[in-house]
């Protein structure tokens, strides 16, 4: 096993479902690329996912391994999310992180043609038992059993149907479900927060609200309408690392504190720069923006924060 890790001091894995014996609303980031974990966990993130990795290549590969997961001893708690299809390969992916992480997530969500056709993603939504002898299997195999087994879902345009296998999924033993209240189809249109409530309404685990949450005004407006225990953002995150914390749009504080943490870590330009035309995109002119998003290295931005911002 090769798991790349940015800190050998790696501590005990922390329980997410902890989280949720709070009275607060539990915050959390989604299954994101190119961007920091660290960085959302100082301005009030409660708990942060991995991006979507495909189970079957884990499992197979130590360079998949050391390239998608990667994980230090201030990352907790922390969930992997997996794409899987096959019972015994999530668990046998479980395994492998279980030392690493508090718990992990089923991806029964995600829209994109090429996980569709690979049976991976939202498909699942329609396959209620094979998600429930997933969540089973992991359980079963996993002796730690703090250790959580999650699913993120999308809604059918029957909500009977959705109920149907968050209720299944409950009885095989999910820690939570996170919905994002849209159809598979859907992209931009409007969240269903009122199939969000009908869900929430009809189980005893813990559910958490995805979709459209920019702000944490946002944030506590969707936790009263459907009583959701947890709110999930993901762009809105992208945009303001710091949403979490209150701030409408990415304070200086936050973007200094992505400068450290990327020049500590070797972040890779391309990543580094990414994340900053997100984070400043609300705070920047178009004619700011022209310059900035042609930069071409690290000490250029570098350069051009400490001349624009006094950074």
């Amino acid at each position: 096993m090769h798991l790349q890790q940015t800190d050998d001091r790696i501590s005990l894995p922390q329980n997410p479902t902890d989280l949720f014996d709070s009275t607060n609303i539990v915050k959390i980031c989604a299954p994101m690329v190119r961007y920091s974990k660290n960085l959302v966990r100082k301005y009030g993130c409660d708990l942060c996912y991995t991006p979507m990795i495909v189970a079957a290549d884990f499992i197979k590969s130590a360079k998949a391994r050391d390239s998608e997961f990667t994980t230090n001893h201030e990352d907790q708690p922390l969930v992997v999310q997996f794409a899987a299809k096959d019972a015994h390969v999530l668990a046998d992916a479980a395994l492998l992180v279980c030392p690493f992480a508090g718990g992990i997530d089923l991806n029964c969500g995600c829209p994109q043609r090429w996980a569709m056709s690979e049976g991976y993603g939202a498909c699942l939504i329609n396959q209620p038992q094979l998600v429930s002898d997933m969540v089973k299997q992991v359980r079963s195999r996993v002796e730690n059993q703090r250790f959580t087994v999650s699913i993120k879902i999308r809604i059918h345009a029957d909500i009977t149907k959705t109920v149907d296998l968050c209720q299944k999924a409950e009885a095989a033993g999910v820690s939570w479900i996170t919905v994002h209240g849209r159809l598979t189809e859907e992209r931009h249109q409007p969240v269903h927060y009122d199939a969000i409530k009908v869900i929430k309404d009809s189980l005893s685990i813990p559910i958490v609200a995805n979709g459209d949450i920019r702000s944490l005004k946002e944030a506590e407006t969707v936790h009263q309408i459907t009583g959701a225990d947890g709110i999930m953002a993901a762009r809105g995150l992208l945009a303001n690392p710091a949403m979490f914390a209150g701030y409408e749009e990415t304070p200086m504080s936050c973007i200094k504190d992505w400068v450290d943490i990327a020049l500590e870590h070797g972040t890779p330009y391309t990543c580094f720069h990414h994340h900053l035309m997100y984070m400043m995109e609300k705070i920047t002119s178009k004619q700011e923006k022209r310059v900035f998003n042609v930069l071409s290295s690290t000490s250029a931005v570098i350069e051009y924060l400490r001349d624009s911002y006094a950074m």
